[in-house]
């Protein structure tokens, strides 16, 4: 790959990474609720999904959803339906109550209030969720199969070129997403009353909501 394809590439990753979406949403929601070191595994997990979707796109799957109505519209309901799943999941979450902060603040360390925040929600659920919010994303589908063709040279061996491409696309998007939530996660220690958790979860639950019912508006692209 030439130094200046590879260039524009990261360019674009930055553009991409940076546009609000269902990844930075869930980046800042986790973020604010867990903080940033609990907040790692859903950055890997996120990580995952677009990988794969790189490697599917890549490999020409993604090609093959966009010309199948019935296998796009599959991984479309899909996808929408999880992301709306985890928004009511998170707009019906009941905040600590202002006794159990009271009693707690005092004798806790902020690693050890964010162990009790996320004692619901194992590390390896983190992991899922965020890789499953990607995973099921027909818009990064829809990008991968878009973009990715611009930047492969045919001449060239197209894994070892899908690993480079997918490295940096990795890398990029784990520094934004980390920033989504390290950013959240300052921002937690002034919200942390019963009535701003309240808020938060209903803010970010109606957000992940707003863009699963936004992904069923997407287009099938024409063969």
């Amino acid at each position: 790959m030439q130094w200046h394809v590879w260039l524009t590439f990261f360019a674009a990753c930055w553009v991409i990474a940076i546009s609000p979406g269902s990844g930075a949403v869930l980046s800042m929601s986790h973020g604010l609720g867990y903080g940033w070191r609990r907040t790692l595994p859903t950055v890997f997990g996120l990580q995952l999904g677009l990988a794969l979707i790189l490697v599917v796109a890549g490999a020409g799957v993604g090609s093959l959803l966009i010309a199948s109505e019935m296998a796009f519209l599959t991984v479309k309901v899909v996808g929408a339906l999880y992301l709306m799943y985890l928004g009511v999941r998170q707009f019906l979450q009941k905040p600590s109550s202002p006794q159990d902060i009271a009693k707690t603040e005092p004798a806790l360390t902020a690693d050890r209030q964010a162990m009790q925040r996320t004692g619901t929600l194992p590390w390896q659920q983190r992991v899922l969720t965020g890789f499953f919010t990607n995973a099921t994303n027909p818009k990064g589908i829809l990008f991968m199969v878009a973009v990715l063709p611009q930047f492969i040279d045919p001449a060239r061996p197209l894994w070892l070129q899908l690993l480079v491409l997918g490295a940096t696309m990795c890398a990029v998007d784990s520094i934004v997403m980390n920033s989504y939530a390290a950013s959240a996660s300052l921002l937690s220690q002034w919200l942390k009353s019963y009535r701003a958790q309240l808020w938060q979860n209903r803010i970010f639950g109606s957000l992940l909501m707003a863009i699963g019912a936004g992904l069923l508006t997407v287009k099938r692209a024409q063969p």
